[in-house]
């Protein structure tokens, strides 16, 4: 938005230094994201800068770490766990938190606050303390260190976003339309398929994102599941600074980056998608 005409001197300062404060933040978080970038095309096996990189030698930057990864049957193995796991927990994670959020738009639901407030418990609870109760519990479920136990966490994790983005969706959603299918004889399955469904279908697949991303991110619940043979690229990752430190981790968290923005911009476009369906401006 730009500056109006009549703003005095003092509007003028404030106008122009809310926006140096959000400049100086957004740098602030961003910074740690850029600086592993180049240091992931380093030829030598540093995690700093070299002179040739400072100086800018081309001799200086090599896809060498990209290429140990891609050679690397440990990170392909944790790139096939990790791709098992997040796929299948996104897909509970975009049912059950659709059908739960379906729930808590009906009107009659008595103790919809406390219902809501356990759905999203997953999101603030520590993740130490929701890692330890898993382990418990699916220990003594018979399915902790496996797909399944470790699929079950990433879903418990990962259902809290897609209800918050599907309540918002339904908070929107005209509920006329559903009784004027019924009312000319549609079947309350059909009305949903065809009218509910299409209508909150973005919101459901932007939580399904953030889901994914979250299975694919997280590490501390899986160290307490998984086993040997589910390791996930997080894991990975967190082995590879214990043990070995190498670049190829930079390599890795450069992809998961690029992957995070393309997600993201997936979610902007979803939303901004949504609100013009339902004729909300952007502006």
């Amino acid at each position: 938005m730009a500056l109006p005409s009549y703003a005095g001197p003092l509007e003028t300062f404030w106008y122009y230094l809310f926006r140096v404060i959000c400049a100086l933040v957004f740098i602030f978080l961003i910074s740690p994201l850029i600086v592993i970038v180049p240091l992931s095309f380093n030829v030598e096996p540093y995690f700093s800068f070299t002179d040739g990189m400072l100086a800018l030698d081309s001799e200086a930057y090599s896809l060498r770490w990209y290429e140990e990864f891609l050679n690397s049957e440990r990170w392909m193995d944790s790139i096939k766990n990790t791709f098992i796991v997040a796929v299948f927990s996104t897909i509970l994670s975009m049912v059950l938190g659709t059908l739960a959020a379906l729930g808590l738009s009906r009107s009659e639901l008595p103790y919809k606050g406390l219902i809501m407030g356990l759905l999203i418990s997953p999101m603030i609870v520590p993740l130490i303390i929701a890692a330890a109760g898993m382990f418990f519990f699916y220990s003594w479920m018979g399915v902790s260190q496996s797909y399944l136990g470790l699929i079950l966490a990433h879903t418990a994790l990962g259902t809290p976003f897609v209800v918050i983005t599907v309540t918002a969706t339904l908070s929107g959603f005209d509920q006329n339309l559903v009784k004027a299918a019924e009312s000319l004889g549609a079947s309350p399955t059909y009305a949903f398929f065809k009218i509910t469904v299409p209508l909150i279908m973005t919101g459901v697949i932007s939580g399904g994102l953030f889901a994914l991303m979250t299975s694919v991110d997280e590490v501390i619940v899986a160290i307490f599941i998984a086993g040997a043979e589910q390791r996930t690229v997080p894991m990975q990752m967190w082995s590879g600074i214990r043990e070995q430190i190498s670049p190829t981790i930079l390599a890795v968290a450069t992809l998961l980056v690029a992957m995070s923005i393309l997600l993201l911009t997936t979610v902007e476009y979803l939303r901004r998608r949504s609100e013009n369906i339902r004729g909300i401006s952007s502006q």
